[in-house]
């Protein structure tokens, strides 16, 4: 059966598509409402969208249930309800992929997925574990953990480069987050450091830098273009790091993404972060890093980890990205509730509740 989705400004149009593409014994399998467009929220679009299906090999004679056709768009009761009936069976499916295994493989792999673990991993571990001896199930699946993880660099700031910056969506705790690597580099390493912040949409978050600034005794400059950023460079040229703090926007909306593209000069001596909090959706921070795609991230700052028992997105997110790890945040506290993080850090929380 072919299945597509077509999206249009009416349903008439969108039947329209879907006769032309189809045909007419194409069947309407869903269809809503939809929103799109639109400035902060408002004057957005009204529009539909729709799941049109054509079997090639079906034809009248052989129906024993009446299928919705094109030109009826009452709802059908009876394939509401097969659907419902081919959803379960695919969740169904979904939640018994790893219960073919042994019991102690099995509970290993559940305590795993209750952390948000991907299923492909889990059977992955599951047949690597199965073809083991059963004594050694807990230590291989931390060595499987630590080993998936070692693909990609890991570990805190390396104090190597000039540029330090700091991206991401609003909430996350960008600014404490870089409050916390200034004073590392300040009271730790002795460095010389200035803070530069792109944030002027929000008043507080300019007042919070400031107050780090001053408790650190270094000095910050607010940047509102391309010009500021280069005055500041120039300003600060004799510092060891700049740490730059970038505005928390909405970043799906690709329109921000280039701004900061147009501010900031991401050739230079520069490694980036992007900080991602781990109380988001997991696809959520996968949108987010697929919208920073386009420019070079060296590694992920995880925070707010004291507010969440589910760290699988980490693991899931640095496999299908390639991009490691540079630390977790556990808490508000500056300097401290920050702390590097390797292989077998992520690999040491994974494991909370399969360990005795």
């Amino acid at each position: 059966m072919m299945v597509k989705k077509y999206r249009a400004d009416s349903m008439n149009d969108a039947m329209a598509k879907v006769r032309k593409d189809l045909g007419s014994d194409a069947v309407i399998l869903h269809s809503k409402q939809i929103q799109s467009g639109g400035i902060l929220g408002l004057f957005k679009k009204r529009g539909v969208e729709v799941i049109a299906a054509l079997d090639p090999d079906h034809t009248e004679a052989e129906d024993h249930v009446k299928m919705e056709r094109v030109q009826d768009l009452t709802p059908n009761p009876v394939i509401n309800q097969q659907l419902g009936e081919l959803k379960g069976m695919i969740a169904a499916l979904s939640s018994s992929m790893t219960d073919h295994f042994p019991s102690p493989v099995s509970d290993i792999l559940d305590s795993l997925k209750k952390q948000g673990m991907k299923e492909e991993y889990l059977l992955e571990l599951g047949n690597r574990l199965q073809r083991l001896p059963e004594e050694t199930y807990i230590e291989s699946t931390e060595v499987f953990l630590i080993e998936r993880l070692e693909t990609v660099p890991m570990g805190g700031m390396t104090f190597t480069h000039k540029y330090i910056n700091l991206m991401g969506p609003t909430g996350v705790g960008k600014t404490t987050t870089l409050a916390k690597l200034a004073a590392e580099a300040v009271i730790e390493k002795r460095k010389k450091v200035a803070f530069l912040t792109t944030d002027t949409y929000r008043i507080a978050a300019i007042e919070q830098l400031k107050t780090y600034a001053s408790l650190l005794n270094v000095p910050v400059e607010v940047i509102y273009k391309a010009d500021d950023y280069r005055a500041a460079i120039e300003k600060f040229r004799d510092c060891d790091h700049i740490f730059i703090d970038t505005a928390g926007r909405n970043y799906r909306e690709e329109h921000y993404v280039t701004e900061l593209h147009n501010l900031i000069d991401f050739s230079t001596d520069m490694e980036s972060y992007l900080v991602l909090s781990l109380t988001s959706k997991e696809e959520d921070m996968r949108e987010i890093a697929t919208a920073f795609s386009s420019m070079k991230i060296d590694r992920f700052i995880f925070t707010k980890l004291d507010e969440t028992s589910s760290v699988g997105a980490i693991f899931n997110l640095i496999l299908e990205t390639g991009i490691g790890a540079a630390y977790v945040t556990t808490g508000q506290d500056v300097p401290e509730d920050i702390e590097p993080l390797l292989a077998k850090d992520i690999a040491r929380l994974l494991m909370k509740g399969i360990r005795p």
